[in-house]
């Protein structure tokens, strides 16, 4: 995946998240699973692109 779209799969999950997060909170959730689901995916993707930003920033600190 392309960096907009793993910002963008990041986006969606987080919104997708807060919606479960009410519904728990006002009824009962049909898959409270899904909660988990959607935290882990959250940290996936930000996992990955910190690894990025690091491999980046080690690229260009061994090019100088």
């Amino acid at each position: 995946m392309g960096d907009e779209q793993l910002e963008l799969t990041a986006k969606e999950a987080a919104e997708n998240l807060f919606r479960l997060r009410i519904q728990a909170q006002t009824e009962r959730l049909d898959a409270p699973s899904e909660l988990r689901k959607f935290r882990r995916l959250i940290a996936r993707v930000k996992t990955i692109q910190s690894e990025r930003k690091i491999a980046a920033a080690k690229s260009e600190a061994a090019a100088k």
